[in-house]
Formats: C-alpha cells, sequence, structure tokens
C-alpha cells in the first residue's frame, strides 16, 4: 500500500488468489498472465539488483492480491495500491493506451517497480542498518519520511507486518529460468544473455547492442491496430536481440538480412542445429529474410516475434510460417 503516512489496509473483494494465479517460468511463477510481462519489464528496467520479479510479485499480492479493482478505505487505487498524490508523481503511460491510470496493469506495475527501485536506491544513499529491500519496502507502505524519522523500518505494526509477509513470501513466486542453458562457448554464451531478456517487449526498430530502447513505426511495422506500439514501447526487435546476444564478443551488424550475410559461409543442416544458431525466414532468398531467431536446443528458438508480443520461447516449427524457413547459420 503506498500511503504518505498512516496505517492502511487493503480491501479486496477474492479472499483466494489461487483461481487467479498460473504457474510460470523464466524466473518467475504463481502470478496471472496479464501481471508477468510487467513484473519482468519493471525489474528489467531498475539497475538494482535487489529489485527482482519475484519481490514485486510478492509485493503485489500483498497488496491487492493481484486484483486490478482493489481499493482500500483512504482510497488506495488498483493493483499496486497508489494513493492519487503519490499517483501523480509516479504514474506513466507505461502500456500506452493514452492514459494513465493506476488501475490499468502495465502503469500500475510499472509505477510500483520505478518507485520501489528509486526507493532501493534512498536506502543505499541513507546508510541505516538492515537489508534495503526492507527499508524499501517500509518507505512503499508508510512513507520514506516515516523510515527517516526513526532510521530504520517504523515501528508501526502494519508496516513491520507488510515487510516480513513480502519478504517471506518471495520464494512462493520465484520460479525456474525458462530456459536452462549448459555449456559454455560463444553460441551458448548469447543463447545464456538472450535468455535473460525473456519477456522483454517487442518493438520495431528497437534495441541494439546495450540493450533495449523504443523503436519506429514505418507505415507497415511498429503499428497495432492502427496504432503506432514501436514508438512508445522499450525493447528489441528479432535482429537487434540477436546482436545485443553476441555483443561485444562478435559484433554482427543490425538487421536480418545483413546477420545472414555476415554469417552464412558457416551454414548448418537442420538435424545438426546447436544452442546459439541462428535460424532465418525469408519470402524469398536471402534479400527476402525477414525474420532471425536464436536456436534454444530441444527443437525450440529464442525470438523477438512481432509488434504486441515479448521476447518468448516457442517451437521452431511454429516460430513463423514454416513455409518461410530459410535456413540456419552458425556465427
Amino acid at each position: 500500500m503506498v500511503a504518505v503516512m498512516g496505517v492502511v489496509v487493503v480491501v479486496i473483494a477474492d479472499d483466494d488468489a489461487s483461481a487467479i494465479e498460473t504457474t510460470d517460468s523464466g524466473g518467475l511463477q504463481g502470478v496471472p498472465a496479464e501481471f508477468r510481462p510487467w513484473i519482468l519489464k519493471a525489474a528489467d528496467a531498475c539497475k538494482e539488483p535487489e529489485l527482482t520479479p519475484a519481490l514485486l510479485a510478492a509485493q503485489l499480492y500483498q497488496e491487492s492480491k493481484f486484483q486490478t479493482r482493489a481499493v482500500s478505505p483512504v482510497g488506495a487505487q488498483g493493483p499496486a495500491q497508489f494513493m492519487p498524490g503519490t499517483w501523480a508523481t509516479w504514474g506513466r503511460d507505461a502500456d500506452g493506451n493514452g492514459e494513465a491510470s493506476p488501475w490499468d496493469i502495465g502503469d500500475a506495475v510499472i509505477a510500483q517497480g520505478r518507485m520501489m527501485c528509486s526507493l532501493i536506491k534512498q536506502a543505499k544513499r541513507s546508510g541505516y542498518g538492515g537489508d534495503v529491500r526492507a527499508l524499501a519496502l517500509a518507505g512503499y507502505n508508510a512513507g520514506w519520511g516515516a523510515v527517516e524519522r526513526y532510521r530504520g523500518v517504523p515501528p508501526y505494526q502494519e508496516t513491520q507486518n507488510y515487510v516480513k509477509s513480502i519478504l517471506s513470501s518471495m520464494t512462493r513466486f520465484q520460479g525456474p529460468g525458462l530456459l536452462q542453458v549448459k555449456g559454455s562457448g560463444l553460441g551458448a554464451n548469447a543463447l545464456r544473455k538472450a535468455a535473460g531478456r525473456l519477456g522483454t517487449p517487442y518493438a520495431y526498430g528497437g534495441g541494439g547492442p546495450h540493450g533495449p530502447s523504443t523503436g519506429f513505426c514505418d507505415g507497415r511495422n511498429g503499428t497495432l491496430n492502427g496504432r503506432c506500439l514501436a514508438s512508445s514501447t522499450v525493447g528489441f526487435d528479432c535482429s537487434s536481440l540477436v546482436q545485443y546476444a553476441y555483443w561485444p564478443s562478435l559484433k554482427l551488424p543490425r538487421t536480418a538480412a545483413a546477420q545472414y550475410g555476415a554469417t552464412s559461409h558457416r551454414p548448418v543442416s537442420r538435424q545438426n542445429l546447436q544452442p546459439g544458431d541462428l535460424l532465418f525466414w525469408s519470402h524469398g532468398g536471402s534479400s527476402g529474410i525477414y525474420h532471425v531467431a536464436l536456436y534454444a536446443g530441444d527443437g525450440n528458438v529464442l525470438h523477438a516475434p512481432r509488434t504486441g508480443r515479448h521476447v518468448e520461447l516457442a517451437p521452431l516449427t511454429s516460430a513463423m510460417p514454416e513455409r518461410d524457413y530459410y535456413g540456419a547459420t552458425r556465427p
């Protein structure tokens, strides 16, 4: 519960969240599917390692049990339980629907992540003893002013229970990695690096060697339902994900066609694929290549498929139209 001061109790309609939970992976489990990409994105956007997807998920469960219409007696709103005044500071239109709303999952979770990231930084700068996660959670619940007043987690029973409950329940949301990459070498290391970006949104023209970024629309690509999504989405497209995965060990060019050109001297048959190999799809010949993916083993690929989707693991046979499969190379 985000509050400036005082004790707040969240009121929700359903005490049993098991009906809305799904078993998930990619380092995260037990969250509704509609929350998962936003939790992963919020955690990824923060450079503080203490802010993990499991911490954000446990906090959301404590705040609202993932109920999007949760309201507290003092007016805290939405799944991350923002007070209107606090929302005015942290709220953004993260989902690109034209409105910054604490009721929208994307807007709420990204704002939660941004605020928690800032609080963790404050906790580190403060020099107060104890777990910086506990200090940040206390600041989220009771306000950072209360943390400063007591130079630690305030002695409010609600705040102390809040912090203890979230930290103790994190393991419930810590899932196994979606992709366990074994071995070493250029290809395995590239695949392992790309796997760390599972759940990152697709952004046409976005991303590069150093990570995700906003993209652009060219009249044909980057739009969804008639709206340019790429320009407001921080993410990767198919070839920037591959470029990022191999950089700086191998500095591949930016586009899928150019990546094929740079690696075509080392073709690989479909029967001899190894993790990290590049797979290409084409509308006709090398000049028509339109998609690239990383082979992930066991007949799967890791790729950034298209606008509206996220970096994902998918079967090779259905990741893209089978008739368009052009071939594979080994960088």
